[in-house]
């Protein structure tokens, strides 16, 4: 099932800012495209083991999926950052109202639980 003319490449932001980020990645020499690849293809077996309906509406998760994986393989990265940025990520954008950018903040950072700021 193909994509109409009118309908958008990204349903959502995000997925076009991790296709930019494998370009960008890719660009600095992070990764080859054969790596990306063989990756990405590694990504999506693993989903469709788990039982991905592959509708397409995971496609992205599978190429964020794959960057992190290429990023912890290349050292750029390690499982402890990239839970660190996720962590912040979802705080960032529990507070953001829909349709309005995610912006994220030091304090986003922080453990739960732990408040660095001044009362």
């Amino acid at each position: 099932m193909g994509r109409g003319a009118d309908e958008p490449v990204f349903r959502e932001p995000w997925e076009a800012q991790v296709f930019a980020l494998a370009v960008a990645l890719h660009d600095r020499g992070i990764f080859t495209w054969q790596q990306w690849s063989e990756t990405l293809g590694e990504e999506i077996r693993r989903a469709r083991i788990a039982g991905d309906p592959e509708t397409g509406e995971s496609h992205y998760r599978h190429w964020l999926a794959a960057l992190e994986r290429l990023l912890m393989a290349r050292q750029v990265a390690d499982p402890g950052l990239l839970a660190r940025y996720r962590d912040a990520w979802m705080r960032a954008a529990g507070r953001t109202p829909h349709g309005q950018p995610i912006t994220l903040h030091a304090g986003d950072f922080e453990p739960i639980g732990h408040s660095g700021r001044a009362s």
